[in-house]
């Protein structure tokens, strides 16, 4: 024997309203996931209980589905609804405000300002992001001298090619250099084994050219 059909009004009890109502939100939640995954389609459910709680499902971004929406339709009367296109570029107004503030938070944090609101999980990131800026700074410094070694190499050949009197001023100024930067090593947070390395890179050049 099939169930009897359900009178659609609503429920005078509070505690029958409140089951059904948790009950068939859950299966619409449920629908409206099934139907993204199956159909691939954008889907977007707002639920407010009595009460005035929010439930909601979206298939990408509920913000993105909104203003999606509020697009379509307009295009759809092929006249923007002034409101509806005022509402819009404040939110989108809103949205640059808060990347602007998040932008100008993280600056702070990478100059070492206002950590004390930082998590343990923040401060391994910041960590993690500043070893990252470190290492691209070195690898394009390291790109920079040799570049100006390769010059000062071919003002060495250039010169002994022409027999010029100033042959030997060239390679002396390359390990100038090779001490300029051994400078910056001592001068910066550098580990004692970088320091080392760059101390032993020029003590040979320099020997080499006697």
């Amino acid at each position: 024997m099939g169930r009897g059909k359900i009178v659609i009004q609503k429920i005078d009890s509070s505690a029958s309203r409140q089951v059904t109502f948790s009950k068939r939100r859950n299966g619409l939640l449920k629908k409206a996931k099934e139907l993204s995954i199956l159909c691939d389609a954008e889907v977007g459910v707002v639920v407010f209980s009595c009460t005035g709680k929010l439930h909601e499902f979206a298939s990408s971004s509920m913000r993105s589905t909104i203003d999606r929406y509020a697009k379509s339709k307009q295009d759809h009367h092929g006249e923007k609804n002034p409101v509806e296109e005022l509402q819009l570029r404040q939110r989108e107004v809103a949205d640059l405000k808060q990347q602007l503030l998040d932008m100008q938070d993280n600056r702070r944090h990478l100059m070492g300002k206002d950590l004390s609101s930082l998590s343990f999980e923040n401060l391994q990131n910041l960590e993690k992001q500043l070893e990252r800026s470190l290492k691209a700074i070195r690898m394009r410094k390291y790109q920079v001298l040799n570049e100006e070694i390769g010059d000062l190499n071919k003002k060495a050949s250039n010169a002994s090619r022409s027999g010029e009197d100033t042959s030997r001023e060239v390679p002396y100024a390359f390990a100038d250099l090779c001490d300029l930067h051994l400078y910056h090593h001592l001068h910066s947070s550098h580990s004692r084994s970088e320091v080392n390395e760059a101390a032993q890179i020029a003590m040979e050049l320099r020997l080499g050219l006697h």
